[in-house]
C-alpha cells in the first residue's frame, strides 16, 4: 500500500468503530455489560442500539439519509454555454471499490456504475476522461489502473489521464486538479454517486477546480409505504454510506 493509504488506516478504523453496524453493536455490548453490573439504564442502551440498528436497515431511514445528501445535487445548476456556469473541458470519474476474484482484483459494482455513466457522458460530449483512485488494499493495483482497463475493454472509451495515488476523495480532487491544471483546464464534470457528490464537489472546489455535478443513480425520496419499514441489509449499507459522507464532510470542514 502507498504511504498515503497507510496513513488513512487509523481514520478507517475509527470510522468502522463509530458508524453502524459495529458502533451500535459495541454500544449494545456495553449496555449489556453495564446492566449485568447492576446499572439499570444499561438495558435501555441495549434496546436503543437494537432499535437504531433495525431502523437504519429500513428503506425509510436510509432513503431519508440519502435524500439529505442528494437534494444538494438537485440544486446544483447544470453546465450551460453562458457566463453563469462554466462549461466543463474534461470528465473526472472517481473510483469506488474493488471486487476480488480468483482471477485477481477488478472494479467493483459501484465503480462500474461510475464508469458506465462516465463513458456515456464521454460519448455525448466528446470530452477527455480522467480516472482517479489509488491502492485500496495490499497486493492490488491502483483502482484507477483497473478503471482505465475497464473503460477501454468494456466501454471502448479512451482515458487521457490516470491519477493512481489518491487514497480518498480529498486526494482524488488534489491529484486530478494537478493533472487538469497542467492541461489548462479549470472546470470538469465530476462523475460519482449522487450521495457522494456534495463532498466530492467541495473537495474539488478546495483544490481549485470548478466541478460540475454528473450524478450516478440518484435515488427516490421514501414514500413511507409499509414496505419502506421492512429492514434489509442493503439499506443498512446505504445508511452507512450516508452517515460516512456526513462524517467526512465534517472532518473536511474542520481540517481544510
Amino acid at each position: 500500500m502507498t504511504p498515503a493509504a497507510v496513513s488513512l488506516l487509523p481514520q478507517q478504523l475509527l470510522t468502522a468503530l463509530v458508524l453502524p453496524p459495529l458502533g451500535l453493536v459495541l454500544a449494545s455490548l456495553l449496555g449489556g455489560l453495564l446492566a449485568w453490573r447492576g446499572w439499570r439504564p444499561g438495558g435501555l442502551l441495549v434496546v436503543a442500539s437494537a432499535l437504531a440498528l433495525g431502523l437504519l436497515s429500513t428503506p425509510f431511514a436510509s432513503g431519508l439519509l440519502m435524500e439529505s445528501l442528494e437534494r444538494e445535487v438537485r440544486l446544483v445548476p447544470a453546465a450551460r454555454a453562458d457566463a453563469a456556469v462554466p462549461v466543463p473541458a474534461a470528465i473526472v470519474i472517481l473510483g469506488a471499490e474493488l471486487a476480488h476474484a480468483e482471477e485477481g482484483a477488478d472494479v467493483g459494482p459501484m465503480t462500474l456504475e461510475r464508469l458506465r455513466a462516465g463513458a456515456a457522458l464521454h460519448r455525448r460530449t466528446g470530452l477527455p476522461v480522467l480516472v482517479t483512485g489509488g491502492v485500496l488494499s495490499r497486493g492490488t493495483p491502483p483502482i484507477a489502473t483497473l478503471m482505465q482497463r475497464s473503460l477501454e475493454t468494456d466501454f471502448a472509451t479512451p482515458t487521457r489521464w490516470v491519477e493512481a495515488e489518491a487514497p480518498d476523495t480529498r486526494g482524488n480532487a488534489q491529484g486530478s486538479a494537478a493533472l487538469l491544471r497542467e492541461a489548462g483546464i479549470d472546470t470538469a464534470y465530476v462523475v460519482t454517486h449522487a450521495w457522494h457528490l456534495p463532498r466530492a464537489l467541495e473537495a474539488f472546489a478546495r483544490a481549485g477546480i470548478h466541478g460540475v455535478a454528473a450524478p450516478v443513480r440518484t435515488g427516490r425520496a421514501p414514500a413511507a409505504e409499509w414496505t419502506d419499514w421492512v429492514p434489509r441489509p442493503d439499506h443498512l449499507s446505504d445508511s452507512w454510506f450516508a452517515l460516512r459522507e456526513w462524517a467526512g464532510r465534517l472532518v473536511y470542514a474542520i481540517r481544510d
